[in-house]
């Protein structure tokens, strides 16, 4: 199956770079029809004809691509009439630049070195210099005449065709990808069902939703980048006008363009404009101005705004918009470098609905590998307490202690329960385990659960938890694991909760305590596998120790729940809420009668 599936794999890629003239154009369109798919469906809300609206999106599209090429062409010919002016400049900068760094001899002193070599390099040697020298018997030298051969001046016609000939390529791309346009615009729901059909008819639901996942995906990719690009380069080109760099509209058109490059499309953009402030302005002030421009603008656009207002849309992690646009661009050169993000994002949302394409949203989707439980449980079995620390410190920030023990600790060692059971995990990696949770619970004894503060702020309000001063309690909960060691890591789970509902729990010392008769209740924690004659033998062994004391039952893993039907009612608590509601319960009519 791998030899297989890397085998059509090489066949996809060795396809799609053979027939790269082809799927080029193609591709394009494709992508484009995206982009005026809205623009057609806004005119025919208007009760424009389908054809007049697709006509008339393209027209307006192609207007509007005009007029910035036009715009381009006045503003590169404005600039090319003004550039001899500019290399003045920037070349009298230069020499003072040199002769201030060159004060202490270090650059003048390598360039007359390099011109020594050259000149050496240049130069024959003595023995061919001597050979070269021409003998009194040789008679008087030859001047050799110099021939030059011209070729005839072409004809308007032909000066006619040098110059349409590197024209031909983009224009005839360019039409290629018109054409396509429209029959896609017009053919869009013709081309959608033959889609469905190709891929999967008989699940509609799931090629649907993948189709429509896409889209809206795309859509919304297309739509906020080209606003945030177009404003982007807005700013850009009003700041240059401020600074003063000349052809500011055009390095601010130029710049909105490079920003659809991931990652490196501004910095191309800014090269531009920085050299030409280099060599416009008297001093360095409007070079460091453009810098400072860039430097601002880019960081605010890309890290502030740009999250804010796409937030996760392209559904890419990082690490594939790069990539993929490595990838992309290998393969169908710089236009593939502007089509990496949209054509990978493709490819990961269908690779989301296709079961053996499952690999790839892994990979390259933006949905993290792993679960929390599963994050957790994979630090619990390295033994690294830092990285399982910062993952409960962020659940923290928007979620209380209590809901990390329910949802993310506990859930991670009902994994390593399933795996114990199995027999996988040996001694070291459950004593790791084991550690992992005590120092958590340790790090976590700093932070104050929000329950807590509303109640501290609000003494009188009630809930479906009992919070008790742990000062009127006559005798702690002693909190006692059950059979192995991930019991253990339950209890010291179970007694911290406890501890931040008011209650005072203990785990260490509970032996001694119970046996001279101190407890009052005493809540034993089964996280492993446990079978009910077992539970029965355990009630039965604490209540002859403890004959006064409750024995409250916390069944705490994933072996209770394909058993639900069968268990009785009375089978103690089942998560870590209802722990805490029994043992608030007892202790709470224990100090009732106490009173």
């Amino acid at each position: 199956m791998a030899f297989s599936n890397f085998l059509i794999g090489a066949l996809v890629v060795a396809a799609l770079y053979f027939t790269r003239e082809i799927l080029v154009p193609i591709a394009v369109a494709v992508l484009l029809s995206f982009v005026l798919s809205p623009l057609v469906r806004a005119f025919q809300r208007m009760k424009v004809p389908r054809s007049i609206a697709v006509l008339s999106a393209v027209s307006l599209a192609l207007a509007i691509a005009l007029s910035l090429a036009a715009m381009v062409m006045i503003e590169v010919n404005q600039l090319a009439s003004d550039l001899p002016r500019y290399q003045s400049t920037l070349g009298e900068k230069i020499h003072n630049l040199r002769d201030r760094i060159g004060s202490v001899g270090v650059l003048k002193n390598a360039s007359i070195l390099l011109k020594n070599l050259d000149r050496e390099l240049k130069s024959p040697g003595s023995g061919d210099a001597e050979t070269a020298k021409p003998s009194l018997s040789d008679g008087p030298a030859r001047t050799p005449i110099p021939v030059e051969v011209h070729q005839p001046d072409p004809g308007a016609s032909e000066a006619l065709i040098a110059m349409l000939r590197p024209l031909a390529a983009p224009f005839t791309t360019t039409g290629i990808v018109v054409i396509f346009l429209i029959f896609f615009l017009f053919q869009r729901e013709d081309l959608r069902d033959r889609f469905i059909r190709l891929l999967g008819s008989e699940d509609l639901e799931r090629t649907t939703a993948a189709l429509d996942d896409a889209g809206q995906r795309l859509g919304r990719l297309f739509l906020t980048q080209l606003i945030l690009n177009a404003t982007f380069g807005v700013v850009i080109g009003l700041g240059l006008a401020v600074i003063g760099v000349p052809s500011s509209p055009l390095w601010g058109l130029l710049a909105m363009i490079l920003r659809f490059v991931p990652y490196i499309g501004a910095i191309l953009a800014a090269g531009l404009p920085i050299a030409l402030a280099a060599a416009v302005g008297s001093d360095w002030t409007m070079t460091l101005w453009t810098i400072a421009l860039f430097a601002v603008v880019e960081p605010l656009t890309g890290h502030v705004v740009e999250p804010l207002v796409c937030g996760r849309s392209a559904g890419l992690s990082p690490v594939a918009v790069v990539v993929a646009a490595s990838f992309w661009t290998w393969l169908w050169g710089p236009l593939g470098l502007l089509l990496s993000t949209p054509l990978t994002l493709c490819l990961v949302v269908f690779a989301r609905h296709v079961d053996r394409l499952q690999f790839i949203d892994v990979m390259l989707g933006d949905q993290p590998a792993l679960t929390p439980q599963q994050t957790a449980y994979q630090r619990m079995l390295t033994g690294d307490p830092i990285d399982a620390i910062e993952q409960a410190r962020s659940f923290l920030k928007k979620g209380t202690a209590l809901a990390y023990y329910e949802e993310i600790l506990l859930g991670a060692l009902r994994l390593a329960e399933a795996d114990a059971a199995q027999g996988r995990l040996d001694d070291v990696r459950l004593e790791n385990i084991h550690e992992t949770v005590s120092e958590i619970i340790e790090d976590m004894a700093s932070h104050e659960t929000a329950e807590g503060n509303a109640s501290a702020e609000a003494p009188g309000k009630k809930g479906k938890i009992v919070n008790i001063d742990a000062r009127k309690l006559g005798k702690p909960v002693f909190c006692i694991p059950g059979l192995g060691r991930l019991d253990d890591c339950a209890a010291l789970i179970v007694a911290d909760a406890l501890k931040r509902e008011g209650i005072n729990a203990r785990v260490s010392g509970a032996d001694t305590e119970i046996d001279a008769g101190n407890a009052e209740t005493i809540c034993v924690c089964f996280l492993e596998e446990v079978s009910e004659a077992r539970l029965s033998f355990t009630v039965r062994k604490f209540s002859r120790r403890a004959a006064s004391a409750r024995i409250i039952v916390c069944r705490l893993g994933n072996q209770f729940e394909a058993d639900k039907e069968q268990r009785s009612d009375d089978v103690g608590p089942q998560s870590l809420a209802t722990t805490i509601a029994a043992v608030a319960k007892s202790t709470s009519v224990k100090t009732r009668r106490e009173q």
